[in-house]
């Protein structure tokens, strides 16, 4: 069966290796990045219509040439209604249309119901046939439904001069820099070093959040790695050698980090927030002084918690914010309002923030709507919501990136109704499964007797605790466990990814107490902490979660 995927891979292997060195030896310069933003956003609506017309009225079994037939919504049509009210305006208007997918729907978890009629979805009905694949990754997941999402050369090297304006605009753009994130499946690990590579600023080191025994992946994403990296050392790009180091050894990032700075008087970590804040702990509890070392984090919504916890040490951090079918959406502003304040990256994307329900909840979240606007991108998104909810903006903060005409910003960002920690993320829905039908077939009880709940603990760190009522006789917590890790383990190579970083950070823990009702007698399979944004938006509705 590998090897059969491999052969199926090849052409698109074949391809990349021949488009890597031309990638890698043309770099990016800044005055080239700010030109390339400028641009996008000069032609931003004409880049939506030539997306549409491209690559989604030609499919008439398209989900949005689906909907857009719906809405009754012709070519001709949809450019009137671009030059006449603008791209946002456009958007929302096919929104009320029900020109829009929500996360299950990309997902391919549930059909598409929209003025009575009903069709079935796949993810694959959303990649980008305008796309040039190179190699692919896979979302988040688990029972099966992780996206493979095939990565472009050419998306890179875009997503390559927005990463340059970021750490320009936080001034370390030429400091030495190195990454914590994985290997493929994992796309973040190999995408975060090409782009470097892509502006000249190759890491010096790749460290790999993998167990020490156990948890490689599959054969033919280790022949992509390793053979990125071995074909751009014959063409004399010295991309660094994935190096292991478990989550539970932070203290070897943060070994390198106070040498690299003492040598050069700074560093960036590229790493998700919670593996940051693992670096910083590790380095106060031995004493290391952290300060110049700067934190480049995302995966999780860096908290209040996470943030100071990672200060404390010495170290800043700046955030950014994206999802493997688009790449990076917004990037980290230089004068932020808050710890998660970021510039939507208005060259590539339209994001704008609408009011909508939390499914099983009782409560209302301004859920982000993201469309595309380049034709490089993995999926093509209209009005996609990702489950994640904001607060979108457009206000005056003097930075280099407010000045280069990116003007809108999105702040204070959380997922509704997925489940993150160390970096990885699961949907909560795909936990349901487990909770309602596997722990009460194990363990006895009924669905009512098991909640799974988010929450930070005191060190800011995020863990999953399992809720199992006290009525429910255990003879070992840790049976509990092994049998929701077992789980994940067979269920997708991302839930396995994911299982193997939780299992190394002890992310999930069985906690006796009485499952949580809502205010209006309702139990929910998930309990998402509440946090300062979402309370005060859920006050200002009337409505509790």
């Amino acid at each position: 069966m590998e090897a059969l995927r491999i052969l199926k891979q090849a052409p698109a292997y074949a391809r990349f290796a021949r488009g890597l060195p031309r990638f890698l030896r043309n770099p990016i310069t800044l005055a080239g990045a700010e030109q390339l933003v400028r641009q996008g956003l000069e032609q931003r609506e004409e880049r939506f219509l030539r997306i549409v017309e491209r690559g989604v009225y030609p499919r008439p079994h398209s989900p949005y040439a689906r909907l857009l037939k719906l809405a009754r919504c012709e070519r001709g049509d949809l450019r009137a209604m671009v030059r006449t009210s603008g791209l946002e305006r456009t958007l929302r208007r096919l929104r009320e249309a029900g020109v829009y997918i929500t996360f299950d729907e990309m997902k391919g978890r549930e059909p598409v119901v929209r003025h009575g009629e009903s069709f079935p979805v796949t993810t694959d009905d959303f990649s980008n046939p305008l796309l040039r694949p190179a190699y692919e990754g896979e979302s988040g997941g688990s029972t099966g439904a992780g996206t493979r999402v095939s990565q472009d050369l050419d998306h890179l090297a875009v997503q390559s001069a927005h990463l340059m304006l970021l750490y320009h605009a936080h001034g370390t753009l030429g400091v030495p820099h190195a990454i914590w994130r994985g290997i493929l499946p994992d796309s973040s690990g190999l995408n975060n070093v090409l782009r470097g590579a892509r502006h000249g600023r190759v890491p010096d080191k790749w460290f790999v959040p993998l167990p020490r025994h156990g948890g490689r992946p599959a054969l033919r994403f280790q022949l992509v790695t390793y053979g990125t990296v071995l074909l751009a050392r014959l063409i004399g790009v010295p991309l660094p050698w994935p190096e292991i180091v478990p989550v539970d050894e932070a203290i070897r990032v943060a070994r390198w980090a106070a040498l690299t700075t003492a040598r050069h008087g700074a560093c960036q970590v590229n790493a998700p927030v919670s593996r940051a804040l693992r670096v910083c702990v590790a380095a106060r509890e031995a004493g290391i002084d952290m300060t110049g070392v700067s934190f480049v984090i995302a995966g999780e919504p860096p908290s209040p918690a996470k943030v100071a916890g990672i200060r404390a040490s010495g170290a800043r951090c700046y955030t950014t914010y994206g999802f493997v079918e688009a790449g990076r959406v917004a990037i980290g502003c230089g004068n932020p309002a808050s710890t998660n304040d970021l510039h939507i990256l208005t060259d590539a994307f339209e994001v704008f923030a609408q009011e909508r329900p939390v499914p099983g909840t009782e409560a209302t979240v301004t859920a982000l709507n993201v469309t595309t606007l380049l034709h490089t991108t993995p999926q093509i998104l209209i009005n996609a919501e990702i489950d994640d909810y904001g607060v979108v903006e457009e206000r005056s903060c003097g930075c280099p990136l407010e000045q280069l005409g990116l003007h809108k910003h999105v702040r204070d960002i959380h997922s509704y109704r997925k489940l993150t920690g160390e970096g990885v993320t699961l949907v909560g829905g795909e936990m349901i499964d487990i909770m309602e039908r596997l722990l009460p077939a194990r363990f006895g009880g009924s669905p009512l007797d098991y909640q799974l709940m988010e929450e930070e603990d005191e060190r800011g760190f995020t863990r999953l605790s399992l809720i199992v009522s006290p009525r429910i006789t255990l003879a070992s917590e840790e049976a509990v466990i092994e049998t929701v890790m077992a789980e994940l383990h067979r269920s997708s190579v991302m839930a396995d990814s994911a299982r193997g970083i939780w299992a190394q950070a002890g992310t999930l823990r069985v906690k006796r107490m009485e499952p949580i009702w809502t205010g209006r007698g309702k139990l929910l399979p998930l309990h998402l902490t509440r946090r300062a944004g979402q309370a005060d938006h859920a006050a200002a509705q009337g409505k509790g979660s």
